[in-house]
């Protein structure tokens, strides 16, 4: 047995269902203990990391504004799981898939509201005078020494998925994409991706949070414009593709001609798993930048992260989703139920990419391409903050700099390696942060209730009326 068949026996019993009904059950608990704090506070969460609220927090302590750890944070998770990973949900799930990754997605809002709450009131202040946050802070300092051995676990397993998932994987999908598309070789690729990364990551938070609030306008201009003008050139179609969401979200695609049909237990379990890789809510990502944002209590910054998850799930995977829905790309079969023929080979990005270019022509295609590239760069750029939060913990800010040039150097070998072992790695090292992370979320909830009370039941008043109190957050 070699080494991909072990981590492929592994991450089916660690991405099985007892992991899913984990994430699954924390964003129901968390949703229920906080009262549907995501629906309630949603617009004004908006507000905060969009508004003018952002800058009452100017003289607050922290690194960045909550706008920019916002970017950070959506640079990261905005990826080509956006794109890929919506359309693996769809062909292998049907189109209910969509449905169950909005539930996922609406109760991992709460789940990602705790990790950025829990973030900025256990965070700390590095040898650089930089905060410096994450699971492993508040398992350590939320729970105690004993817990010590998870913290370390998260920010251990932090730190290699960073270099895999968040990096060297995105650069081989950039080398793929920039080839098969603009004829580039991936060695020159390499060069340049390695070139601007070691520009942005050596110049630390500040630097890496303004390009992250450069590119990620623009990704979400470039995609969701070319996926807003397809559903505006097919408007008539747009709400039965709705209908085939609901419907199919509780009834199985019947099976015709060679295509064996897809259960109703497919669309949960794609919708589920693929909802949870594109916003990431439960993997405790969103904590390792949250603790940076300048704000003057936990909620808020917890409030504009819960923002991210609406963002990536409910505008842009479903944006996807549509898009594929409607041009028929989703089916299998190759038309089952919308009647447009395709090659039915086809499967993840190049299924996007396909139904794009249906509609729009070259055009769609290129529209793709350039999104994945904008993707994969940002994620490159977004997992780096994550990677050096983990290590720092581990070694200390004196080895930030090794782990740089490590990190570079996955980069550049990502776009002429073979990633599938690393694939496999990385999908392994995502589910053991997430199981910690949960464990402390679940075991700190009464700090996180106790937190938002105090918020809405006294500082959110007092600030209503006052401007902001003098209140340490920690």
């Amino acid at each position: 047995m070699d080494i991909l068949e072990i981590l492929g026996k592994i991450n089916k019993v660690l991405w099985g269902p007892p992991s899913l009904i984990l994430l699954f059950g924390t964003g129901l608990f968390l949703t229920i203990v906080l009262k549907g704090l995501q629906f309630r506070r949603l617009i004004y969460a908006f507000k905060i990391g969009f508004g003018k609220e952002d800058s009452k927090d100017a003289a607050a302590e922290g690194d960045v504004s909550h706008f920019k750890a916002l970017m950070t944070a959506l640079a990261a998770t905005i990826g080509n799981g956006n794109i890929a990973g919506v359309a693996t949900a769809l062909t292998l799930g049907g189109p209910g898939s969509i449905f169950w990754m909005w539930v996922v997605g609406l109760l991992g809002m709460a789940t990602k509201y705790a990790e950025a709450l829990l973030a900025v009131k256990f965070r700390v202040k590095n040898e650089k005078g930089e905060y410096s946050s994450g699971p492993m802070y508040y398992i350590e300092r939320g729970l105690g020494r004993r817990f010590k051995g998870l913290a370390i676990a998260f920010a251990l397993f932090g730190a290699f998925a960073a270099l895999g998932i968040g990096n060297s994987v995105q650069s081989n999908t950039i080398a793929d994409i920039t080839k098969n598309s603009f004829g580039i070789e991936n060695w020159v690729t390499g060069l340049i991706l390695v070139i601007l990364v070691s520009v942005i990551i050596f110049g630390g938070i500040q630097r890496i949070s303004t390009v992250a609030s450069f590119f990620v306008p623009i990704m979400a201009f470039l995609y969701m414009g070319g996926a807003i003008l397809i559903l505006i050139l097919n408007y008539d179609k747009i709400f039965p593709a709705f209908e085939l969401i609901f419907y199919y979200a509780f009834h199985p695609v019947a099976a015709a001609g060679g295509f064996l049909g897809i259960a109703v237990s497919e669309a949960v379990r794609n919708g589920v798993s693929r909802g949870i890789f594109s916003n990431e809510a439960g993997l405790g990502t969103a904590a390792l930048i949250a603790g940076n944002a300048r704000a003057d209590h936990p909620v808020k910054q917890a409030l504009v992260a819960m923002t991210g998850t609406f963002i990536v799930t409910i505008v842009v995977c479903t944006m996807t989703g549509l898009t594929l829905i409607i041009t028929g790309f989703w089916d299998p079969s190759g038309g089952l139920i919308s009647g447009v023929a395709h090659n039915a080979s086809l499967e993840g990005g190049a299924l996007t990419s396909a139904a794009f270019a249906s509609v729009l022509g070259a055009a769609g295609e290129y529209i793709v391409s350039l999104s994945v590239i904008f993707f994969g760069f940002s994620t490159i750029v977004g997992w780096y903050v994550y990677g050096e939060k983990c290590f720092e913990y581990l070694a200390g800010s004196k080895g930030i700099a090794g782990y740089r040039l490590v990190y570079i150097l996955a980069c550049g070998i990502g776009t002429i390696a073979n990633l599938v072992t690393v694939w496999a790695f990385a999908d392994m090292a995502n589910a053991l942060m997430m199981i910690p992370n949960l464990i402390a979320i679940l075991l700190l909830w009464k700090v996180i209730k106790a937190e938002t009370k105090d918020y809405f039941h006294h500082f959110y008043e007092h600030t209503k009326s006052a401007g902001p109190p003098s209140k340490p957050i920690h």
